[in-house]
């Protein structure tokens, strides 16, 4: 009999979707759930930003696998450090699914409906650097919490609209409430948003070559693309850093933007490149804006 392949994952109604997403695509060999409660899941009352972010959904579930308690670390992708975890490995990335930022409002319909002052709410950086960016009299306030949770807080509060991942929206059958999907030009996506990373163990070979059929090489090699501009940025401070990787044919394009926390400064650029060289081209980016000057906005960050 097959043994069955334990799956690492968090315990929130999205995180348990993509648990079950990847149980289905394993099928017909047999899993089961270990869930894991991480240090964003404890603390809900400080800001990703003043918490950490790197790491604060991922760490916990790593351990996990880490330690033979599970096989494969099943993760949102935006939310894995690009910095590789010793005795890991980033076994598949399955086909990406819906990758923008959507608009949730009970009162308008479209962004450019909201009137001057308007209370949007979001806790990520980068999502509140674009916003202030675009809109500098749009009034900013922090949200933790859930998919279902934040929801709940703009239905029972006095916020004008929030800004969620789309990708959460869909996967829980909640697109219904999606209003308007950010125009991806100048809202740029987070790395890895959209995408589920799946870890095991480097020494695991068993699981790999289970995880293999699982790998989608177009969404493997934008998010590759993403996590190495970011990666070469030096993703681990907290700092608004978005970046989109697209496929077409043989060729990645890569957009990537840099900006300062409070969205007054922005740099963008633009990659072309074959599709085998995601990593260099990631890098490439990055350096590209460094010499433009993004070393600065990122000592500001930092």
């Amino acid at each position: 009999m097959t043994r069955p392949i334990r799956l690492a994952t968090r315990g929130s109604p999205l995180a348990r979707w993509q648990a079950d997403h990847v149980a289905g695509l394993l099928a017909p060999r047999p899993v089961e759930f270990v869930f894991v409660r991480t240090e964003g899941d404890r603390v809900q009352n400080v800001s990703l930003s003043v918490l950490g972010g790197q790491g604060v959904f991922t760490k916990e579930v790593q351990l996990a696998v880490l330690r033979g308690d599970a096989d494969v670390a099943v993760h949102s992708l935006k939310d894995l450090p690009t910095e590789e975890t010793r005795g890991l490995v980033l076994a598949a990335v399955p086909f990406r699914g819906p990758a923008g930022d959507a608009l949730v409002s009970n009162r308008y319909a479209r962004w450019d409906d909201l009137p001057p002052g308007a209370r949007v709410a979001s806790g990520s950086l980068r999502r509140r650097a674009l916003i202030k960016n675009r809109r500098n009299d749009i009034t900013l306030v922090d949200l933790r919490g859930n998919v279902e949770t934040r929801l709940q807080k703009l239905d029972d509060g006095d916020l004008d609209a929030i800004v969620l991942a789309e990708a959460g929206l869909v996967r829980l059958r909640m697109e219904d409430r999606i209003r308007e999907v950010l125009n991806p030009h100048w809202f740029v996506r987070a790395v890895g948003q959209g995408a589920l990373g799946l870890e095991c163990r480097a020494d695991d070979t068993d699981t790999q070559d289970a995880l293999a059929s699982l790998d989608c090489p177009v969404s493997h090699a934008a998010v590759t693309a993403e996590r190495a501009f970011l990666r070469e940025l030096g993703g681990g401070c907290q700092v608004p850093i978005a970046a989109a990787g697209q496929v077409v044919g043989d060729e990645l394009s890569l957009h990537g933007v840099v900006l300062s926390v409070d969205g007054t400064s922005r740099l963008d650029g633009q990659v072309i490149g074959p599709i085998g060289t995601a990593d260099e081209l990631g890098r490439q980016l990055a350096d590209d804006l460094l010499a433009r000057g993004a070393n600065k906005l990122l000592q500001t960050c930092c």
